[in-house]
């Protein structure tokens, strides 16, 4: 399974309606995310740029889009980004991987 990380910002909408009948947000982005076949590590708000986060687990990026594209499509989030998160094993194989790849590269020349 791959690691997402998914940031979002809520609607003033949103907000309004959390704080007149407050529910577990972490519940429901566990729903979302185990239905799709993956696992939520952690669901966390913020200040900043935007109001929360989670990490996540899912079986590849169509899944993890897919979970994106749902949560967006309520009108609940002002903005949102899904990232794909690359631990140490991975960063080896993304080197390796970029060398390979500049062997055969050529910059454009002036």
């Amino acid at each position: 399974m791959a690691k997402y990380a998914f940031f979002f910002s809520y609607t003033p909408e949103a907000w309004a309606s959390m704080m007149k009948n407050p529910t577990d947000r972490t519940a429901a982005a566990r729903q979302v995310v185990e239905a799709l076949g993956g696992t939520l590590e952690s669901y966390y708000w913020m200040f900043g740029e935007y109001d929360g986060f989670a990490i996540l687990d899912g079986p590849d990026s169509i899944s993890s889009g897919a979970g994106s594209i749902a949560v967006a499509s309520t009108g609940t989030l002002s903005k949102s980004v899904t990232v794909q998160l690359f631990d140490a094993d991975d960063q080896a194989a993304l080197l390796e991987g970029a060398k390979t790849a500049l062997s055969s590269y050529a910059p454009p020349t002036g």
